[in-house]
């Protein structure tokens, strides 16, 4: 991870703002966690996408708390078509809780997902989206959001999900071998994990977004 400093966090909280999300900082998962519970409503629905900072904050055990209607798509049990069907709810949802693959320095959040319906979800559907990232997902440009898709974010999930792709086994993305590579290039695997690419950038609606900048490295 490269260093941020103060000046770069609080760069990109202005900048968050600007673009009309609701940007804080915490310094550690557990201010993190409290934060979360501050802007969730007692009997909200909520839900998540697969995210590897959620868990690290222990946000699941705080929707499973009984205080919310958790749409809980890690239960024990659940077929692919009960999986898919929360997929779905999620629209219908009060809060819908993400990670970011990278947010850039003037306040642009940058994410790439395979099934498409966390993305989706990030940008309709759920009346409030509450977004928490660790600094090291901090990028300067959309330029090093996409380097650092390729490096680091896509290859540690696919390895962490046991996917069959190219950077699970080589630790980056096809892609890097042409210095040519445009957005969305990649491999043709069938378990590939970065299909569907997008950019928020100014909300219209102001403040759906929440973002919560952590103090740690989180996630890929």
């Amino acid at each position: 991870m490269k260093e941020i400093t103060k000046e770069t966090i609080e760069k990109t909280l202005t900048a968050l703002r600007k673009n009309q999300m609701q940007a804080y900082y915490c310094a550690t998962k557990e201010e993190a966690k409290a934060k979360v519970a501050e802007l969730l409503q007692k009997g909200d629905t909520v839900t998540h996408g697969g995210s590897v900072t959620l868990a690290q904050c222990d946000i699941p055990s705080l929707l499973r708390n009984g205080n919310y209607t958790y749409l809980d798509r890690s239960q024990e049990g659940l077929t692919r078509e009960q999986i898919e069907e929360i997929y779905r709810k999620a629209f219908f949802s009060d809060v819908y809780l993400t990670s970011s693959n990278a947010i850039t320095e003037n306040g642009m959040l940058f994410n790439v997902d395979g099934n498409a319906n966390r993305v989706a979800a990030l940008l309709f559907g759920p009346k409030s989206v509450i977004v928490v990232a660790g600094i090291n997902k901090i990028v300067a440009d959309l330029d090093e959001a996409f380097d650092r898709l390729r490096t680091i974010a896509s290859p540690k999930n696919t390895q962490r999900l046991n996917c069959q792709t190219y950077c699970a086994k080589t630790g980056e993305c096809i892609s890097c071998k042409n210095p040519d590579s445009q957005l969305g290039d990649g491999c043709f695997s069938e378990q590939r994990i970065c299909c569907s690419y997008t950019v928020c950038s100014f909300q219209r609606k102001k403040d759906r977004i929440k973002v919560i900048l952590v103090g740690e490295e989180l996630g890929y």
